[in-house]
């Protein structure tokens, strides 16, 4: 074989290898599916001050994001059309009161790449995520009654249905949620501090208040034991990004529900 000719082929195949090689990178990154929202308002939420995600100092709202959902397609379809609470885990953007449609995928991929992160957050991110959630999301938070942000700033009375603990500890589980997806991994998760930025640079977060013993302390049970939560991110390039349960299939649904029917105590019939 001539020298040119064994250039050629040796080209074809890094080429070929190159390839397969980047192909589960692809397929990691690929959509899950789609979900149309509109964010119409929020769940359980406090004010907090934050130092992360591009703010210093920033007084924002720490809680359940609600969203209307009207379409979907692939994974999209796990949740129903209508109310679904979820939590920001994008900072620098901010929710969008107009349908837009957003792709469905695994959290280890959100938030966007192009964010402020630079890339996505990772696995062992997604499992401390999953793993929060598990132990600590309480469905109250998203029960309520929610509220527009024109209707909360004009009116505080509105901001009804939620007690003044739910409203502490949903803000406590976005912080919670915050500090995982800013600062850096910790050699333990004992190391897990919101009240100071151990990340260099122009990443890592901190928060003030008296919501902060109560993420910490969530934060440092996360020792990989804990019930874990299937979870989803919500993504779209140029707004905010959420964490969100998947809810079950419906199938799932179906049998959990005849299961309970058939652990019922039976009458006795005489």
């Amino acid at each position: 074989m001539g020298e040119k000719k064994m250039k050629m082929v040796k080209a074809v195949v890094f080429f070929c290898a190159a390839v397969v090689l980047a192909v589960p990178c692809v397929m990691d990154a690929t959509p899950l599916g789609t979900v149309d929202i509109a964010h119409t308002g929020f769940g359980a939420v406090s004010t907090v001050r934050i130092w992360g995600g591009g703010y210093t100092g920033r007084r924002v709202l720490a809680g359940a994001y609600m969203f209307n959902k009207t379409g979907s397609t692939g994974e999209g379809n796990h949740w129903a059309n209508g109310s679904v609470g979820t939590f920001c885990i994008d900072l620098p953007e901010s929710p969008s009161s107009s349908t837009l449609t957003y792709d469905v995928a695994m959290p280890e991929d959100g938030p966007v790449p192009t964010g402020f992160l630079g890339g996505p957050m990772g696995a062992k991110k997604a499992e401390y995520l999953s793993e929060l959630w598990g132990r600590f999301y309480d469905s109250s938070w998203v029960s309520g009654n929610s509220v527009s942000e024109i209707e909360r700033i004009n009116d505080k009375k509105k901001r009804k249905g939620f007690t003044k603990q739910q409203k502490h500890d949903a803000a406590a589980f976005a912080v919670a949620i915050w500090e995982i997806v800013y600062e850096d991994l910790p050699e333990s998760p004992l190391k897990w501090d919101v009240k100071n930025d151990g990340t260099e640079g122009k990443l890592g977060f901190r928060c003030d208040g008296s919501i902060t013993d109560t993420a910490n302390k969530w934060l440092h049970s996360l020792d990989g034991t804990g019930t874990k939560s299937n979870l989803r991110s919500w993504l779209y390039d140029g707004k905010q990004d959420y964490i969100v349960a998947k809810a079950p299939e419906p199938s799932t649904a179906v049998m959990l529900g005849l299961t309970s029917l058939v652990a019922l105590p039976r009458k006795r019939h005489k």
